[in-house]
């Protein structure tokens, strides 16, 4: 006996059979989801998150209310680019106006292990805490631990503001034999 619609062997007259049906189905399944995770990850390997910006200078006060030969702890905000992640910082320097109006800024940092050090009035100096350095106003090693001179900021006036640059590190002093 033939039902309608169905010739002998079972399959459907129009040449569509439920196997066909259920084959396609999961090929455009498999193919969307591989669509989904693979277009991310080729963006991701293909095209850098942001371009490079150039030096980026911040503005942290005016030198104008600097006493000269004095130091100052100045608090300022940068903003750093991680990949796409976009991370606003609180940092400090230490800034020193000289008698010519020359300034310079120092990392917050002792080049012996990293401790925050501060200016001693009474000995003109800045302090380490941690193991006794002490630095010149200047930022040279008077005595202590410390391998190096402090690591200063790249300085730049706009007028009577003060722009602080990249943190360099200051070079080992030459060894005498």
């Amino acid at each position: 006996m033939v039902l309608p619609g169905k010739s002998n062997g079972g399959a459907e007259v129009d040449g569509t059979s439920r196997r066909n049906f259920y084959v396609v189905a999961i090929y455009g399944l498999w193919g969307a989801i591989s669509a989904a995770l693979g277009l991310p990850a080729l963006i991701y390997l293909l095209f850098p998150p942001k371009a490079k910006k150039g030096d980026e200078w911040i503005e942290v006060g005016d030198i104008g209310r600097l006493a000269p030969l004095s130091p100052v702890e100045l608090t300022f905000r940068r903003t750093r680019v991680d990949g796409w992640k976009v991370i606003s910082e609180k940092s400090t320097a230490w800034v020193v106006k000289g008698a010519d109006n020359q300034v310079t800024a120092f990392g917050p940092q002792c080049t012996h292990l990293g401790c925050a050090y501060h200016w001693e009035e009474g000995k003109g100096q800045f302090l380490c805490p941690c193991h006794t350095s002490l630095f010149s106003s200047d930022g040279k090693v008077v005595a202590g631990p410390a391998p190096r001179p402090l690591d200063r900021y790249q300085t730049r006036l706009n007028g009577s503001k003060l722009l602080l640059g990249k943190l360099q590190e200051a070079p080992h002093p030459e060894k005498k034999s």
